[in-house]
């Protein structure tokens, strides 16, 4: 069971921000990206997750073509994302972030609402046990009814996990988890991402932190202008003479 990208290529005008990318990632594993700034690897998450669509290529996840569908297709497929800059609605608790991110709601319709009440009561009765044991797993409770936009940066990084959680995913693209947290978060992160992973959740990780990363995941791969350069375990990847030349500027 993996997520196969087939030689993907995405340019911008007469900026070619992906060249031909392929990858075989297994769906429950941890897999880290890094790279340059521009290298493209939040262009590949995107294109990946479906909210660009790839000019050439193709993309599979465990077997089934993903080419055609929409972002929302995509994680009832059992593929989900965050963003570098977390996207809550600051307005909702963390509550109601988590309690929104759960899909197949009957209440979201009128028919639903008029016409099947006791559903929908049923359904918002196991949506809220669900919403409270991401919010114990998370370690939120402090803030889980906190308006979302006054979380610290750490705080908000776990809130868009836990809404990618409600989704029940497969494999969660994650990007930059731990830009902007402090140590003490990152370690929590770290943990939680880990923990899930033995539950069988796989991810892959964009992230400039690579002292974390490295410790994190067992599998990297390093971009650079829209190639992969390289891929493997972390030090062989970074052992590599064209990695350190473009990642690391050359530097042993």
């Amino acid at each position: 069971m993996s997520l196969e990208i087939h030689d993907i290529s995405k340019a911008f005008g007469g900026f070619r921000a992906l060249d031909g990318v392929r990858l075989t990632i297994e769906t429950g594993s941890l897999f880290g990206i890094i790279g340059p700034n521009g290298a493209g690897k939040s262009t590949l998450f995107s294109v990946v997750s479906g909210f660009a669509r790839a000019d050439e290529g193709q993309i599979r996840l465990d077997g089934q073509s993903l080419d055609s569908l929409s972002p929302p297709a995509r994680a009832r497929a059992g593929m989900v994302r965050t963003f570098q800059v977390p996207r809550e609605f600051r307005h909702l608790t963390v509550r109601e972030n988590l309690m929104a991110a759960a899909p197949k709601q009957t209440g979201e319709s009128l028919l639903g609402l008029f016409f099947r009440p006791g559903r929908v009561r049923e359904e918002e009765g196991a949506i809220a046990e669900r919403v409270n044991e991401t919010i114990r797993f998370l370690k939120l409770s402090a803030v889980a009814d906190q308006p979302s936009g006054k979380l610290s940066g750490g705080q908000k990084k776990l809130l868009e996990l836990g809404r990618a959680l409600m989704v029940e995913p497969r494999l969660i693209l994650l990007d930059e988890p731990f830009a902007g947290v402090n140590p003490v978060l990152i370690g929590e992160i770290m943990e939680r991402i880990t923990e899930l992973n033995t539950r069988g959740i796989g991810f892959v990780i964009i992230e400039h932190d690579l002292e974390a990363l490295t410790r994190l995941v067992p599998q990297l791969a390093v971009m650079d202008r829209g190639k992969v350069l390289a891929q493997g375990a972390p030090q062989a990847v970074l052992d590599d003479a064209l990695v350190r030349e473009a990642y690391l500027g050359g530097v042993s």
